[in-house]
């Protein structure tokens, strides 16, 4: 079994020895019942990492890590960015983990007009809270060292600006004549895919981000929720674009 990951704040760049502490040294020594001698990951999420071995666990939440040199991942190529229409209920943490765990690179939530759920105010603010820890525990959990980055939501225009910029963009929708599967993709760069609400993604809607140059595409012959959608199309570019090679 592979070393479980940790999170700090901040890694030093020389060997040293670390303490890992609070809710992340709590899991450590009364969760996972780290001992001496045992091997762990600490990262920042950012792509930074270093590999330990436990020297001692000190009460209930304090791990002692003798630390070697600090290494970065490198950033991959190409980024892949997933636009997620908002689901009802707790299916946005699902999209979020299972997205996470494939590879996805980034996420961004997005209000679209045929959402039933509603960011606002408070609400808003503490579903998208939840969003962001649940791609650091997906993170934590399927040893990545760089967890996605989970936007603000955003509104139909400012995914339409977004759109604009990727040198792949794509709208997973029934009215596409390709699939997704056949698409031209680039070796470098962004790729942009945008997952529609249950009740889809509306025709003002798909002639904004036809303008801002992206297709509809489908992605085989069943319809997928729009929790699992984004994971499935993830999956298959992450292959076609050699990162799973």
């Amino acid at each position: 079994m592979t070393a479980p990951v940790f999170v700090v704040d901040q890694l030093g760049g020389a060997a040293s020895e670390f303490v890992l502490d609070g809710p992340e040294g709590r899991h450590a020594v009364s969760v996972k019942r780290l001992r001496p001698g045992e091997d762990v990951v600490l990262t920042d999420g950012l792509g930074h990492w270093a590999e330990g071995v436990v020297k001692a666990a000190e009460g209930k939440d304090r791990l002692v890590v003798d630390v070697e040199s600090v290494h970065e991942e490198p950033a991959v190529a190409p980024r892949i960015t997933v636009v997620q229409a908002l689901p009802k209920g707790d299916r946005g943490e699902v999209a979020v983990e299972t997205m996470t765990e494939v590879g996805v690179d980034a996420i961004v939530p997005w209000q679209a007009s045929r959402c039933i759920t509603q960011w606002k105010g408070e609400r808003g603010l503490k579903a998208l809270g939840k969003w962001r820890a649940t791609a650091r525990e997906a993170g934590k959990q399927s040893r990545r060292v760089r967890f996605p980055e989970v936007a603000d939501a955003a509104t139909t225009k400012e995914v339409g600006a977004l759109l604009a910029t990727a040198d792949f963009a794509a709208v997973l929708h029934e009215s596409g004549e390709e699939r997704l599967a056949t698409a031209e993709l680039p070796t470098d760069g962004e790729i942009v895919l945008v997952v529609g609400p249950e009740g889809g993604v509306s025709p003002e809607e798909l002639a904004l981000f036809a303008e801002a140059g992206a297709k509809p595409y489908v992605l085989g012959p069943t319809v997928l929720r729009t929790s699992t959608a984004g994971t499935a199309a993830a999956a298959l570019l992450l292959g076609r674009t050699g990162r799973w090679s």
